[in-house]
């Protein structure tokens, strides 16, 4: 394992490339859009000073770091890859295009990984013509610092392939956890209930959005509160992830909450939109309660 390709290099994208690059493997980033490539290096340039700032790397190892990345538009770069990691938008429809494409230009050998956060990697890896060979590697936000990675196994992921990511996830300084492909695995199958839940609980009434997330911060020791991490997240992609698990279960606790489902709708996805629960715009870190929900 060496050649490395990251597919989209939006925020999940761009910390994967980071993380392998840092650790010395050659990483070709690959996004249909070039704003967004030049945007990816750019927010990978910012995290590297700020590690050069707080003394975990130095100015060599951010300038070897930045020289371990390509970029490309096209999936044809992924073509002499040893592993690919797809990081791209959670729609199950461009997830299975991408993958039908990427076992076109890869080798039969090229382990294909996807860092969806719910979609199942079986379904992903039926439309390659060889499921043994696809796993999910679920990085958590923001990558470089985020320990854990959720190893996902398809129906059909041999364990030799099984193997191969959880100790590459351990050469890159993660804690990988072997979790079995069904709706949401671990972390969102447990963490998007109780976000969704949280916006049920706004929803009614019984309390408002500070006071929501400080019985969480401060009652369960929590480092932010639900809501506030669903604005982190991103409200859109939690959205997908409710729907996953509700379609996937067909249970009515996994049904996304109407107030959810309508800030989507209108556009407000959290801190990337400006707003969510929150007020964004102001500029600053300081949470500010959005406008609808302040009493």
């Amino acid at each position: 394992m060496q050649k490395i390709s990251v597919i989209g290099a939006g925020t999940m994208g761009n910390g994967i490339a980071h993380v392998f690059a840092q650790n010395d493997y050659e990483v070709t980033l690959i996004d249909i859009s070039q704003a967004a490539l030049d945007k990816g290096l750019a927010t990978i340039g910012k995290n590297l000073d700020r590690q050069v700032n707080k003394g975990k790397i130095d100015e060599a190892k951010k300038t070897a770091t930045l020289g371990n990345i390509t970029t490309a538009t096209e999936l044809s770069a992924a073509a002499t890859s040893d592993l690919v990691v797809e990081a791209a938008t959670e729609n199950v429809d461009l997830k299975l295009k991408i993958f039908t494409q990427l076992a076109e230009v890869t080798p039969a050998e090229t382990i294909l990984a996807s860092n969806t956060s719910s979609i199942s990697i079986t379904k992903i890896a039926a439309v390659t013509g060889r499921p043994d060979k696809v796993i999910g590697m679920h990085f958590m936000n923001p990558v470089p610092v985020m320990k854990l990675v959720e190893v996902i196994r398809g129906y059909d992921t041999s364990n030799a392939v099984l193997e191969t990511t959880m100790e590459l996830s351990r050469k890159l300084g993660k804690v990988p956890v072997e979790v079995n492909d069904y709706p949401g695995f671990v972390a969102n199958r447990i963490l998007m209930p109780m976000i969704n839940e949280a916006i049920e609980t706004l929803y009614e009434g019984v309390a408002g959005v500070e006071e929501i997330d400080t019985v969480m911060k401060l009652g369960m020791a929590h480092p932010m509160g639900p809501l506030q991490l669903a604005d982190f997240i991103g409200l859109d992609v939690c959205l997908a992830i409710l729907n996953v698990l509700h379609e996937g279960f067909g249970r009515p606790k996994y049904a996304p909450n109407p107030l959810l489902v309508n800030m989507v709708t209108a556009g407000h996805l959290g801190a990337k939109s400006g707003q969510g629960f929150y007020d964004y715009s102001h500029g600053t870190k300081e949470l500010i309660v959005a406008p609808q929900f302040k009493k």
